[in-house]
């Protein structure tokens, strides 16, 4: 089954749009389930840096730790899962349309340990396809009001 790609157009420069969509401190402000965010690092990351999360599964807090595959600011961004048994892929890529609009386009796909084989095509897939729309509209939303955009 293929993974899920979700693209929005947002009215602010592409270097605003993804430094808002890729600081996992941000991500509970946009993202359903997440519940925390950070890097495991102060410095500028670089791959190999940790993108830990917390998530709410259920009824329950899970940490997630990926780690960043690509990073080219303000184009390209990529974590992947590490541990778990449902681990994700995730690429967001910035596209500048002018100077200031962009379209911000996230790719996210599952891999499935253990468990999580089965869970990855009979809940997961399904439940991110339906969440990232709202998603995208939400963090649209946020990056306009935060930063003054119409």
């Amino acid at each position: 089954m293929a993974g899920i790609l979700a693209s929005t157009e947002v009215d602010r420069p592409a270097s605003e749009v993804y430094a808002y969509a890729t600081d996992p401190n941000h991500f509970a402000e946009w993202q359903q389930g997440i519940v925390e965010g950070h890097l495991d690092t102060e410095d500028t990351p670089t791959v190999g840096t940790r993108c830990i999360t917390t998530r709410r599964i259920g009824f329950a807090d899970r940490l997630v730790v990926s780690e960043l595959t690509h990073i080219d600011p303000p184009r390209t961004w990529g974590v992947q899962g590490v541990d778990g048994p449902i681990r994700a892929r995730v690429d967001v890529t910035v596209d500048a349309l002018t100077a200031t609009r962009s379209r911000l386009t996230i790719a996210v796909d599952f891999e499935g340990h253990g468990i999580g084989r089965v869970l990855v095509p009979l809940a997961v897939r399904p439940q991110a396809r339906k969440e990232m729309p709202a998603n995208l509209a939400r963090l649209k939303r946020r990056v306009e009001a935060v930063n003054g955009g119409g």
